[in-house]
């Protein structure tokens, strides 16, 4: 099995998490001897703010409370940190939380081309509003307020969904459209048929 590179986009509450560690378990399964590096960039946020011992890990609290993206630097730092402490050109690449912009996928390209990862496949979580509203407020996390969840549904419709665009042109790129609607189960088989892989 080659290297795959798999970035998930999908509104919050689409279920990207969960996808990631079943596909996880799947690829540790069908291919033990190469790691998989999962950058989750949600992840490394609210690690920050649990923290909240400096300025800016006070000011991550406050967006993740507020809803609104963190800024570019911010996620290009915490991304990059994992690329050149994980990665190199043999393992695969799980990506989640960027990118949320077309800048920041942009910025992604050149690091896309030094770790030498070559066909890059977009799992598009396509889940409608009402469901991930759903999702994140029966989830129970502190950061989950209705105010916050409606401003990340907004950035996603203005930011986000053109990233969608900027994948579709791009050379040597598969953007799979997947049915966010399905069971947990039905979502992973989705995914594995549009990767190639066979348990």
């Amino acid at each position: 099995m080659q290297p795959i590179t798999v970035i998930f986009i999908g509104p919050q509450g689409s279920g990207k998490g969960t996808q990631i560690e079943r596909l996880d378990k799947v690829i540790a399964e069908v291919d033990p001897l190469r790691r998989v590096v999962d950058i989750q960039t949600g992840r490394r946020f609210r690690a920050l703010a649990a923290r909240q011992e400096t300025f800016a890990e006070k000011k991550v609290a406050r967006g993740l409370v507020t809803g609104e993206l963190q800024p570019d630097f911010l996620t290009h730092i915490l991304w990059g940190q994992a690329m050149l402490t994980q990665l190199d050109a043999k393992s695969h690449l799980f990506i989640d939380g960027f990118p949320r912009t077309v800048i920041q996928a942009k910025v992604l390209e050149e690091a896309l081309v030094f770790f030498e990862r070559e066909n890059v496949h977009i799992i598009n979580l396509d889940t409608p509003e009402d469901i991930v509203r759903r999702r994140m407020q029966g989830r129970a996390r502190e950061d989950d307020t209705v105010d916050s969840i409606e401003t990340r549904l907004r950035w996603y419709r203005e930011d986000t969904l053109p990233v969608l665009d900027y994948y579709r042109a791009r050379a040597d790129t598969f953007v799979h459209d997947i049915n966010g609607t399905d069971s947990i189960e039905g979502v992973h088989q989705q995914i594995l048929k549009a990767l190639n892989i066979s348990q």
